[in-house]
């Protein structure tokens, strides 16, 4: 097993069992792990519980107008989301995690695809905070106002001296997807590129035959099949 994989896959591991006994821990502990913990669980489940943008987002600001800001993550909420240590939650625009709560072997580990792209963005964040000093620049597209507040940005994290997208680097390991509007267009064409490559190398969740992504979501391949 490749050393990336077996890390993922001690990441299952951990987040099978943190999520599956946070009710039980709750009493325990603290106020963010308890919010971290709300939001795993309901995304291990296969339910998202952060929202859509409210407004269409600036995707063309990034090659405007580039703004960084420095960001610290807290923890993964989703495939595709984390809580900010001014509690805000971040969610990166340009991709999906995977909702399906169908059983899986990942790794040579028994799972669900949405668990297999939590724990992706779990080592993507470790390992960006690990370059950056705990933390990483994220460029701002849009926000929905409420309590907790959520902004939709793309973060990067620099890699043997590249600038990396996290995004990218998410669907490029095949533990994301791209994400795409409502008319079944990538919001990145380079990440639907980046997609491509990972589903022709058999990259991460596209090396089980068993799931089709249409549009973002994950459906088995046979559909006849309930």
């Amino acid at each position: 097993m490749k050393p990336g994989a077996r890390r993922l896959a001690q990441l299952l591991f951990c987040t099978i069992a943190c999520t599956t006994n946070a009710a039980t821990l709750a009493g325990e502990e603290d106020a963010i792990t308890r919010f971290v913990s709300y939001y795993q669980k309901a995304y291990a489940e296969g339910r998202d519980l952060i929202p859509a943008p409210q407004k269409p987002l600036d995707v063309s600001s990034i090659a405007e107008r580039l703004s960084l800001q420095t960001i610290t993550p807290d923890g993964a909420l989703s495939g595709s989301a984390f809580l900010a240590s001014d509690g805000t939650i971040i969610k990166l625009a340009g991709v999906q995690g995977c909702f399906s709560t169908e059983e899986m072997e990942f790794a040579g580990v028994q799972t669900t695809c949405s668990m297999v792209s939590l724990a992706g963005l779990t080592a993507m964040l470790e390992e960006a905070e690990a370059g950056a000093g705990n933390a990483f620049p994220c460029h701002f597209l849009g926000q929905n106002p409420g309590s907790p507040t959520v902004r939709f940005a793309e973060c990067f994290f620099v890699e043997d001296g590249e600038t990396r997208s996290l995004s990218e680097v998410l669907i490029t390991k095949g533990v994301a997807f791209a994400a795409r509007d409502r008319t079944g267009r990538a919001l990145f064409p380079e990440y639907e590129q980046a997609e491509t490559r990972a589903q022709k190398a058999r990259a991460g969740i596209w090396a089980n035959a068993q799931f089709l992504h249409p549009y973002g979501e994950r459906y088995r391949a046979n559909p006849s099949v309930n």
